[in-house]
């Protein structure tokens, strides 16, 4: 048995104790691994230091540098995530579901676990912290996989996690990282079908590809967001420029950040100028179709390509479209299924914009940068899934359960 089974064989082992452990307990490991972020945040800053200092010596992108950064403020977000997960409802051992059968039967359909959980991510390392907190909750084991990029960070953080859960009286194998990062490694988690339940894989377009093209375990696929501000002829003007700027500066990097702007064309002419002046200066490159560089001829011209392309940069390309339905037709042929946002004044258009577009999250007047475990009240996130089985949108504790059905009788046979 490699170094990889016999992880992912302890792993087992400890889910095995770990699903049927009460909620007080599982509070409190969570309450003593915030408390762990917070006293060893020195060592976990320098170790994300000395990850920074490579990725800049390797010429990673500013966006990717914004990703692996982690300071004060992220990791005391990071703590009151867990928290935050710590104070929510416990869903393991919920009722979902109970009836009598005529033949005396009383079946019960009860919430649990999913079992031993891959998680395969790449440079953001509050996903280590995120991926621990929601998977002891809801009674999970942990196997993450970060990316190399972001090791001596993740190490750091796995440190504490660990250190917090042997003082709480929870086995620390509940959470483990791998600890080589090979490509041969990654392959092999993606096949550890005996001990292992299900991959969820964070990350790029290549990387989801990958697991879910080579991976023997099922996989959950979370997406990558190439996300629409739809801005309807019948709109407020000035809210859905501020809406539409914010969709794509407030944080770039991250999947639910907008990287398409579609204009309706019966306010164009108007609109255009003054939302593209302001993103252009706040440092946001425009690439446009010919209608609106009719409209601002300093804009880049887009390819077909730009349309199916999530930057996590400040880039924003941007189509003028004759109205809500070709705006559906647009999002539904070039959309990942993550988020999408229509903004308008007109509830028939937003009634027929969130019925026909096909996405895990469909806006009416907000930013598509909600999309959120946090913003949406389940404490943090394991990822946002675009795909319909099993779970859909921002996975939190409820999204990684499954359930089972419990049958009472008395000496009934058939």
């Amino acid at each position: 048995m490699n170094a990889l089974m016999e992880q992912a064989s302890r792993a087992r082992a400890a889910w095995l104790e770990l699903q049927t452990a009460d909620s007080q307990l599982k509070n409190r490991a969570l309450d003593c691994i915030a408390q762990a972020l917070t006293a060893d945040r020195e060592d976990i800053l320098e170790a994300n230091r000395r990850d920074l200092d490579k990725a800049r010596q390797n010429g990673m992108s500013p966006a990717f540098i914004e990703r692996l950064t982690l300071n004060e403020e992220r990791i005391q977000k990071m703590a009151d995530g867990v928290l935050q997960v710590a104070g929510l409802p416990d869903p393991v051992g919920e009722i979902m579901e109970e009836w009598d059968r005529p033949n005396g039967l009383h079946i019960q359909k009860v919430r649990v676990p999913l079992g031993v959980i891959g998680i395969i991510y790449e440079s953001r390392p509050n996903v280590t912290v995120d991926a621990a907190a929601l998977c002891l909750k809801s009674g999970n084991a942990a196997i993450l996989r970060g990316g190399s990029d972001a090791f001596e960070s993740n190490r750091a953080l796995m440190d504490s996690l660990r250190r917090a859960l042997s003082q709480a009286g929870l086995n620390p194998d509940c959470v483990s990282l791998v600890m080589d990062t090979s490509r041969e490694t990654v392959n092999q988690l993606m096949r550890l079908n005996e001990y292992v339940d299900v991959l969820i894989p964070r990350g790029g377009k290549g990387l989801i590809h990958s697991v879910v093209q080579n991976a023997t375990v099922p996989v959950i696929q979370t997406g990558d967001g190439v996300c629409h501000v739809y801005v309807d002829g019948e709109c407020d003007q000035a809210m859905a420029q501020k809406v539409a700027v914010s969709a794509k500066v407030s944080r770039p990097s991250v999947c639910n950040s907008a990287e398409t702007l579609l204009v309706d064309s019966a306010i164009a002419q108007v609109f255009l100028p003054k939302c593209l002046e302001e993103l252009r200066e706040k440092g946001v490159e425009i690439r446009g179709c010919d209608r609106v560089r009719a409209i601002c001829p300093w804009v880049k011209p887009a390819t077909d390509q730009d349309w199916d392309t999530e930057y996590n940069d400040l880039i924003y390309s941007v189509k003028v479209v004759d109205g809500v339905e070709a705006a559906i037709d647009h999002i539904n042929r070039h959309g990942t299924r993550h988020s999408e946002a229509i903004l308008t004044s007109n509830l028939e258009h937003a009634r027929l914009f969130q019925a026909k577009v096909d996405a895990a999250a469909v806006y009416h007047n907000a930013s598509t940068r909600f999309t959120d475990g946090g913003e949406f009240g389940f404490g943090a996130e394991i990822g946002i899934s675009n795909q319909k089985l099993h779970a859909r949108g921002p996975m939190g504790l409820r999204e990684l359960t499954t359930y089972k059905y419990m049958i009472g009788g008395d000496g009934q046979i058939r």
